[in-house]
């Protein structure tokens, strides 16, 4: 699940730079099956993780050392804008990370380096990605529009997100430090998310079709394969690592949200004990480590969670 209301505290005094891009669309083949295997067993331990003094946390990125990129502040009034940060479990410190003179930041992706990626809300309303490396940060701006969010930072300095056109409708694209985008255009798809993007080129996220139907999907190598947790109402991957476990969300009969892992075309289901029916898992690190949240958002109520999966 992402939100379009961000921002934060300030970081470091550095200039923004906006970088010159060329595209490349690139429509996909599809695979005749769709991925709607059985439900498993596995084994998770949680961690609740809340920035002091707030209501509204949420954990978004993990890399292979535990560091987690996310936000605090729910972004429903001016009192209490989106403000990014990483996180440290052993030492259980914040760090600020905030784009300099922004309205609003969410931190979501994070690569082995510490190298971060996101999305500021400047003070006209306009939505910009970014990346953070170093405390130096500089913005991804998709061309022809004011509207853009890098979601995901792989170890190639590689960005994935998304730009919205006027219409309202999303455009999935990957971006690289050549100032390079490449933009998808997904079968059945009207609007779409690249939400997650691993090292070895595996690029997670979700459409909605012309039906209103939303789907999670996968791209390798120009094969597309769409995701649909069983029994679900609508279904969204939202990270990925190394070994091509996804993970996400799904909405069951009921409305109520649940997260969800796939481990070799199988699905199971994950709820946070705390949070049944409200849980969001965004992503999974190389270890096999999970970060996201739960809650009531409409309310302003968010907890971050962290937790290990054992696969059985």
């Amino acid at each position: 699940m992402r939100f379009t209301s961000v921002a934060f505290a300030s970081a470091a005094l550095l200039l923004a730079s906006t970088f010159a891009v060329a595209q490349d669309a690139k429509t996909l083949a599809q695979k005749p099956d769709t991925i709607v295997p059985d439900v498993a067993a596995t084994t998770y331990t949680f961690t609740e993780v809340n920035y002091p003094g707030d209501t509204f946390t949420q954990l978004l990125g993990i890399n292979k050392n535990g560091e987690i990129a996310g936000y605090h502040g729910s972004g429903l009034d001016a009192a209490h804008p989106n403000k990014g940060f990483t996180y440290i479990p052993s030492t259980k410190t914040f760090t600020a990370m905030n784009y300099p003179s922004s309205a609003q930041t969410q931190v979501i992706g994070i690569n082995d380096a510490g190298t971060t990626s996101g999305f500021y809300v400047d003070t006209k309303g306009n939505t910009f990605g970014f990346f953070q490396s170093g405390g130096a940060f500089r913005t991804i701006a998709y061309p022809g529009t004011t509207f853009n969010q890098a979601l995901s930072f792989n170890n190639n300095n590689e960005a994935a997100g998304y730009s919205q056109d006027a219409a309202g409708n999303q455009h999935p694209y990957v971006w690289n430090k050549a100032t390079i985008f490449t933009s998808y255009l997904l079968p059945t798809a009207v609007s779409a998310q690249a939400t997650g993007y691993n090292n070895v080129g595996q690029l997670v996220g979700f459409f909605v079709d012309s039906k209103g139907a939303t789907h999670g999907y996968n791209l390798y190598k120009g094969v597309f394969h769409q995701f649909d947790f069983p029994g679900a109402t609508s279904t969204q991957c939202l990270g990925t690592n190394d070994s091509n476990w996804v993970v996400g969300s799904y909405t069951d009969a009921s409305g109520n949200s649940h997260g969800f892992l796939w481990v070799n075309t199988v699905f199971t289901s994950i709820d946070d004990p705390n949070g049944v029916g409200t849980t969001i898992v965004n992503g999974i690190n190389n270890n096999g480590e999970i970060v996201g949240f739960w809650g009531n958002n409409a309310a302003g109520i968010s907890h971050g969670f962290v937790a290990t999966v054992t696969v059985n």
